[in-house]
């Protein structure tokens, strides 16, 4: 069955349920919205994208999140890059100071306009989701130490179909946020 169609299984939604407050909640928190350095997982915001596939994919093999420090790259111009990053949720300012800057040092990860790439996981930049906090100065540190994420694979902890179950629940709670 797929995961829309386990959806609909009582039966089935408990046990994923009661997999992921196992093996989840820690990180995820009991709700699944989530804890510091850990994404929410009811609010459609996917880093590595929100299919059944994808979610499927993250569960079995894990993954491994990189963003280099910039604080040598960047030097007396971090200040201003702090700013650009805030900026960018009213669009993208292309008049800015760090607009040329931006796109050439963290376009090739999050593209230029910032909208972030999920192929490799790069946040998007124009929301309100931050897992780090998107307050001035903890963007700043973000951009300036760099950030490591890691979500440990399941594939030797969770049999196939234990997994399935917990993509099925995950995703019934990601297609009802608002």
């Amino acid at each position: 069955m797929s995961a829309a169609e386990l959806e609909n299984v009582p039966e089935a939604n408990k046990m994923g349920k009661r997999i992921f407050k196992t093996y989840c909640s820690t990180c995820h928190g009991t709700d699944a919205r989530g804890n510091y350095a850990f994404p929410n997982l009811t609010d459609n915001d996917w880093l590595y994208g929100g299919t059944e596939e994808k979610v499927t994919e993250t569960i079995t093999h894990g993954r491994k999140g990189m963003m280099p420090a910039w604080e040598a790259i960047l030097g007396p111009d971090v200040d201003s890059m702090v700013d650009y990053v805030i900026k960018l949720k009213d669009g993208h300012p292309e008049n800015h100071p760090m607009h040329a800057k931006f796109t050439a040092i963290c376009g090739a990860c999050h593209g230029a306009d910032g909208k972030g790439n999920q192929a490799i996981g790069a946040p998007n930049l124009t929301d309100d989701i931050w897992l780090y906090g998107g307050t001035p100065s903890e963007i700043r540190i973000t951009i300036t130490k760099g950030r490591n994420g890691h979500m440990p694979a399941h594939e030797q902890i969770l049999s196939k179909e234990s997994i399935h179950l917990v993509a099925a629940y995950v995703l019934s709670l990601s297609q009802k946020a608002e």
